[in-house]
C-alpha cells in the first residue's frame, strides 16, 4: 500500500452554473421490507458487478438501511459516483440510483512534496477504464519554484479487483529529472513499482511490493516487501470510525559495489548502491461524536543495514512534520536547513476534525463532482534518527491548523498553518491527499 493512492487529477471549472443534487439517500424503503429484486439507474460508464460486490443487502433479505449506510460508504470508496439514493416501488423491488463521476479528463495535475514544493503539469486520465473501476493515467508535472527545472513524468493504473478477485494492485511508472536539495544530489532515476493488496478474509489482507529503481551513479535498486493489514475503518476515503493496522517488511538493495562515497567525497560520482531492510507499522485509529471526527495515528520505520544519504528520510513539511519548513502557496519549503535527515522515523499526529459541511454532489457544464468542507486542528510529533534508540534530543513537537476540501480523486486538499514553540513564528503549508497518505510515497 505504498504507493497505493497516488492518482493525482485536478479537474478545474471552466464557467457554468453549479447544480446542486438531493442528498436525501432512502425513499419509501422501510427496514424489513422483503428484496425481491434489485435493479440500477444511472450506471451509463459502469458495468453492475462493480456495485454488486459491493452490496451487503441481498435479494430475498429484508432491507436494513443500516446496511445502506455501510454499503453507500463501500461504494463511495470507489470514488466513482457524486451521489448514490436507493428507494423501493412495484413490489420490493430495490432500486440503487447513482450519479458518475467524470471518467475520461484532460485536465492540469497536480502533486505536493517536500522537497519539490508544489509541481503542476498536464494529465489525461480515466477514472474507471471499460467499465471496471480500473484507474489509468499519464502525467507531466514540473516544479513551481524554480519553475521548470524539476521534472517528472508518470503512468499509473490501479483497482480494487483483478479478473473479479478481491486483489488490489497498483502499477507505476515514473521518470525522475530534479535537483534534490534536501539530500544534496540529482535525482536523474526511473523507477518501476507495483503493489498488491489481497484480501484473504474480511478485514484482513495479505500485501506484496516489488519494484525496481534505476538511479543515476548509483547501483541498481530492487525492493521487494511482504506484509499484513487489519482493515476495521467504516471508509478508506475519509474515515470516521474504525482502526487500521498493518506491517510490512521490505528488503532494498543488493549491496554497495562502488569504490567511493559521495557523502564523503564531493568529487566521487559514484552514489553506491544500498542493502537494507524496511520493518514498517502504520497504525490509525478513528472515532466520531456528532460533527467531530477524532484521529489518531503512527508511522514507524526502522530500517537496519545499509542505507545511503539520497535515501534517508526528511522530516519538515505538509507531508511529514508541520513544525519544520513551511511556504507560500505553490512554493518550496524554506530550504535544506529547515529539514531534519535520518535513517529511521516515527511520525505521530493526533488530529481533531469538524465537518463545517458534509459532501454535496454538484455538477458543472456536465461534470459530476462532490466536494465538503472540515476545519481541522492537531499536534505533530517527530522523531528522526541514525542510529540505536532514539532520544529526547531527536524528538519535535508543533500544533497546526486549517482547512480540508474533501473532493473525488485527489481525496483532499489541506491548507494548513503550523506552529512549533520553539521557532516561535507559524508557517504555512498546502498539501493533497490525507497525510496519511502522503507520508507513505512522499519523494524521499
Amino acid at each position: 500500500m505504498t504507493r497505493f493512492v497516488k492518482i493525482a487529477v485536478l479537474a478545474l471549472s471552466f464557467g457554468g452554473a453549479a447544480v446542486w443534487a438531493d442528498d436525501a439517500p432512502a425513499k419509501g424503503c422501510p427496514d424489513g421490507t422483503v428484496i425481491s429484486s434489485i435493479s440500477y439507474e444511472g450506471l451509463e460508464h459502469t458495468n453492475p458487478r462493480v456495485v454488486e460486490r459491493e452490496l451487503l443487502n441481498r435479494v430475498g433479505e429484508p432491507f436494513s438501511a443500516e446496511k445502506f449506510e455501510a454499503e453507500k460508504r463501500r461504494l463511495q470508496d470507489l470514488d466513482l459516483f457524486t451521489e448514490i439514493t436507493v428507494s423501493c416501488e412495484q413490489s420490493s423491488n430495490l432500486t440503487y440510483s447513482f450519479k458518475e463521476i467524470f471518467r475520461w479528463i484532460p485536465s492540469p495535475a497536480g502533486k505536493e512534496t517536500d522537497r519539490d514544493g508544489l509541481m503542476i503539469g498536464l494529465a489525461l486520465a480515466n477514472l474507471n477504464v471499460l467499465g471496471e473501476d480500473i484507474r489509468a493515467e499519464v502525467q507531466y508535472r514540473t516544479s513551481t519554484d524554480p519553475f521548470l527545472e524539476n521534472n517528472e513524468y508518470a503512468f499509473y493504473v490501479s483497482s480494487p479487483y483483478l479478473f473479479g478477485l478481491p486483489l488490489g494492485w497498483n502499477f507505476e511508472f515514473l521518470r525522475t529529472d530534479s535537483y534534490d536539495d534536501i539530500h544534496g544530489y540529482q535525482d536523474d532515476s526511473w523507477l518501476v513499482d507495483l503493489d498488491l493488496d489481497y484480501e484473504m478474509l474480511p478485514h484482513l489482507s495479505l500485501l506484496g511490493t516489488v519494484a525496481g529503481r534505476v538511479l543515476k551513479d548509483a547501483d541498481f535498486l530492487p525492493e521487494f516487501g511482504l506484509g499484513f493489514a487489519f482493515d476495521f475503518r467504516d471508509s478508506k476515503l475519509d474515515t470516521r470510525k474504525g482502526i487500521y493496522y498493518e506491517y510490512m517488511l521490505t528488503h532494498v538493495g543488493l549491496g554497495d559495489d562502488s569504490d567511493c562515497d559521495m557523502s564523503v567525497d564531493k568529487n566521487c560520482k559514484d552514489m553506491g548502491g544500498e542493502k537494507y531492510w524496511e520493518l514498517l507499522t502504520d497504525a490509525r485509529a478513528y472515532w466520531t461524536l456528532s460533527r467531530f471526527v477524532t484521529g489518531a495515528t503512527v508511522l514507524a520505520r526502522y530500517r537496519p543495514g545499509d542505507v545511503k544519504f539520497y535515501d534517508y528520510y526528511y522530516h519538515g513539511g505538509p507531508n511529514t512534520f508541520r513544525g519544520r519548513g513551511g511556504s507560500a502557496l505553490g512554493g518550496k519549503e524554506d530550504g535544506a536547513d529547515s529539514v531534519r535527515l535520518g535513517v529511521h522515523e516515527v511520525l505521530l499526529t493526533l488530529e481533531e476534525r469538524f465537518v463545517l459541511m458534509e459532501r454535496h454532489a454538484a455538477s458543472v457544464m456536465g461534470v459530476n463532482f462532490f466536494y465538503g468542507v472540515q476545519l481541522v486542528a492537531g499536534f505533530d510529533g517527530s522523531l528522526l534518527w541514525d542510529s540505536g534508540r532514539p532520544g529526547w534530543d531527536d524528538y519535535e513537537g508543533a500544533v497546526y491548523g486549517g482547512l480540508h476540501l474533501v473532493i473525488p480523486a485527489l481525496d483532499r486538499i489541506r491548507f494548513e498553518v503550523g506552529y512549533r514553540p520553539d521557532r516561535g513564528e507559524p508557517a504555512f503549508y498546502f498539501g493533497l491527499f490525507d497525510k496519511v497518505t502522503s507520508s507513505r510515497w512522499r519523494s524521499r
